[in-house]
C-alpha cells in the first residue's frame, strides 16, 4: 500500500500545475494551446480525484475520476477541436479590458484573496492542510475562470474559461462539500450542452437566419461530415 503522506505530497505538486494551467489559459493567444491546456488541467483534476481515492477509499472519488477523464479529457476537447477546425479560427488576439500581464497580476491577487477568505471561513474547523489548500486552489481556479470569461473576446475562449471555472467548482466539491455523484453527472451533461450552444454562437452570431442555416449546412458540424 502506498504511503498516504507520499500521495498527499504528490497532490500538492499537482495543485501547483493546476494553477500554472489556469495562468496559461488566461494569457495564451492560440486557441489550440488554450484547449490543450484545459485538457491537461482536467487530467490533473482526474489524477487528484484518483489519488484521493487511494487515500480515502471512497468509490465516489474513483467514479468522479473516470467521469472527468471521459468527459473533460476526451469528449469535450474532441468536440471543441472539431469546431475550431470548422470555423478556422486559430488565435484569440484581442483582450477586453485586461491585457495578459494585467490579468496574471490580478490572478495572483485572487489567489491571495481566496487564501485570506478561506482562512477566516475554516479558521475554527479542524480541516487538514491538504483539504484547506485544495479549497483555496478550487476557489482560485473558479475566480480565474471568471476572469477569462471577462477578459477574452472570442466565444470559444469564453466557453473554455467557463469550463475552467467549472473545474474550480469541481475541486471545491472534492475538498469541501462532497457533491453527490449524480449531481456531477448532471453538471457534465450541462457542460456538453454548453459546448453545443457555443458552436451555434461561434458559427452564426453575426448572421441572419438564412445565412446561419447556410453556414450550418456548409460546415456540417452536427452530422460529422466534411465541409463542402
Amino acid at each position: 500500500m502506498i504511503d498516504p503522506l507520499y500521495l498527499e505530497g504528490v497532490i500538492k505538486i499537482l495543485f501547483v500545475f493546476v494553477l500554472i494551467s489556469a495562468a496559461l489559459i488566461i494569457s495564451t493567444r492560440s486557441l489550440a494551446s488554450v484547449l490543450n491546456t484545459y485538457t491537461a488541467q482536467s487530467f490533473l483534476l482526474a489524477a487528484v480525484s484518483f489519488l484521493l481515492y487511494l487515500i480515502e477509499g471512497k468509490n465516489e472519488l474513483l467514479l468522479l475520476a473516470g467521469l472527468t477523464l471521459a468527459s473533460k479529457v476526451l469528449l469535450i476537447p474532441h468536440f471543441i477541436n472539431r469546431i475550431e477546425e470548422k470555423i478556422k479560427i486559430r488565435r484569440d488576439l484581442d483582450f477586453t479590458y485586461l491585457e495578459p500581464t494585467t490579468s496574471l497580476l490580478l490572478s495572483i491577487g485572487l489567489i491571495l484573496l481566496s487564501y485570506t477568505f478561506l482562512s477566516r471561513v475554516f479558521g475554527d474547523l479542524a480541516l487538514s492542510k491538504l483539504f484547506f489548500f485544495g479549497a483555496v486552489i478550487g476557489l482560485s481556479l473558479t475566480l480565474m475562470g471568471m476572469l477569462v470569461m471577462f477578459s477574452r473576446k472570442k466565444v470559444i475562449t469564453k466557453a473554455l474559461g467557463y469550463l475552467s471555472m467549472e473545474n474550480g467548482v469541481l475541486m471545491l466539491g472534492i475538498f469541501v462539500t462532497e457533491l453527490p455523484f449524480i449531481l456531477e453527472v448532471l453538471i457534465v451533461i450541462d457542460l456538453i450542452i454548453l459546448v453545443l450552444l457555443t458552436s451555434i454562437l461561434a458559427v452564426g452570431l453575426d448572421s441572419s437566419i438564412e445565412e446561419y442555416r447556410a453556414k450550418i449546412r456548409k460546415l456540417q458540424i452536427w452530422n460529422g461530415g466534411e465541409a463542402l
